[in-house]
């Protein structure tokens, strides 16, 4: 398990591309026959990669200082492979592409499987102070939006999972985002959540890429980010990205509230 400790804005400012890709970009998550979790600073928030070949069962490691992984935490799970399944405590749950599994503080025996070698777990996880029950979520169960605007290549599918309406939680929120064909920008005009952290997993380029935009709205700095991949983003700091092509991205947050639209808008006359 790592940990990554986030610099501040004004530590952000001064780094070098190799230095800001180290602090804010998850690169390595999903690896084959292995679950891969990093620590951030962001709110005590856990991202993980997890593609078992065989079953794989999610321990807590001696950095959480507990006995079992979900003693005092909340985890969320989006399956962005092939169907696969996860048991928690002895009940099995189908997780099929796309879906998502809310699994409630207290659970113990957590193990994730896949028939063919191609599931791809990725894990969010928060503290917790309350149990809720360990819920699976398939799109039928989402609440689903879409918004943006095609003349602006913007226009996206929003698909929430773990919020207020959905999946009950103490702190976090998770969905996805899917771009329509010819859109490319997401989350344009940029926000930040100053009661929240946040943290996108990028997946299904195609091929592409994505530049993501993160800092201060008037500092603001890119990373490139390929399939796969995760981007931290501090309450303090926007988060944005422009595509090569269509794509997803997992959002999930973790703070002071459940709101899915507690943002602070920022003007684009104020970006530098």
């Amino acid at each position: 398990m790592k940990l990554l400790n986030s610099p501040g804005p004004s530590e952000c400012q001064r780094l070098t591309t190799s230095e800001l890709r180290s602090q804010f970009l998850l690169e390595d998550l999903f690896e084959e026959g292995r679950i891969n979790l990093v620590v951030t600073s962001l709110d005590r928030l856990i991202a993980g990669g997890i593609v078992p070949l065989a079953e794989l069962s999610l321990e807590a490691g001696p950095e959480l200082r507990a006995e079992v992984f979900n003693e005092r935490r909340e985890t969320g799970v989006i399956n962005i492979g092939a169907p696969g399944e996860v048991v928690v405590d002895g009940f099995s749950y189908s997780v099929g592409s796309l879906e998502c599994l809310y699994i409630g503080m207290g659970a113990r025996d957590i193990q994730f499987k896949s028939a063919n070698g191609s599931a791809a777990y990725y894990l969010l996880s928060a503290p917790a102070h309350r149990v809720f029950p360990t819920r699976l979520l398939t799109r039928e169960d989402a609440s689903i939006a879409e918004i943006g605007d095609p003349r602006h290549a913007s226009k996206r599918r929003i698909v929430r999972y773990i919020h207020e309406g959905g999946a009950q939680s103490c702190q976090l929120v998770m969905g996805y985002t899917e771009l329509m064909e010819g859109s490319v920008w997401n989350t344009w005009p940029a926000h930040t959540h100053q009661r929240r952290s946040e943290i996108y997993l990028y997946f299904d380029l195609n091929g592409g890429l994505v530049t993501h935009f993160l800092g201060e709205p008037t500092q603001t700095r890119h990373v490139v980010v390929r399939d796969r991949q995760a981007v931290l983003s501090p309450p303090w700091s926007i988060h944005s990205g422009v595509g090569t092509s269509a794509y997803r991205f997992v959002w999930g947050m973790a703070g002071e509230n459940r709101t899915f639209d507690d943002m602070d808008l920022i003007d684009e006359r104020d970006f530098a």
